[in-house]
């Protein structure tokens, strides 16, 4: 699964003000319910079930908050980019500053998985993150995430 096939026009937020974690997952509800048509209030709540399971924070500044519901057509990508780090109940404790908002079918078992083993291999590349940190604008940011993967974050 490629990354275009999941990030919409106007799914990528280059400047996300966010004091803490709930204010950035209801940022991405609000975004996701104008890319889907699914309810922002029922996104954000998937979303805050979803966190107490678990936080979905990889470590190294990156989240990939990811839920299902039936309401969704097809899977979408939602980028942000946080103004500031903020806590994210992160493994290595660290604050997270790029959040990947993975939204699903709820019968998109496989599609699911392999769209969050896409977003895991693309943040594995330093490359990658260091142009996602300093990239100046949406349009930069696209560019960055649509670049080809190098050999070595496969």
């Amino acid at each position: 699964m490629n990354i275009e096939d999941m990030l919409a026009d106007g799914a990528i937020i280059p400047r996300l003000e966010a004091s803490d974690k709930k204010q950035a997952l209801q940022a991405l509800a609000s975004k996701a319910e104008a890319l889907t048509g699914a309810s922002a209030a029922d996104i954000y709540a998937a979303l805050l079930q979803r966190e107490r399971l678990s936080s979905t924070s990889l470590g190294r500044g990156i989240a990939i908050p990811h839920v299902k519901l039936p309401a969704v057509k097809a899977i979408t990508c939602v980028f942000a980019r946080l103004s500031h780090p903020i806590p994210f109940e992160s493994h290595d404790g660290e604050p997270v500053d790029l959040l990947f908002f993975l939204l699903a079918p709820e019968g998109a078992g496989a599609d699911h998985l392999k769209a969050l083993a896409r977003i895991s291999r693309l943040v594995r590349d330093s490359a990658t993150l260091d142009g996602l940190r300093s990239a100046k604008d949406a349009e930069t940011l696209r560019g960055v995430l649509m670049k080809p993967l190098t050999s070595h974050a496969a």
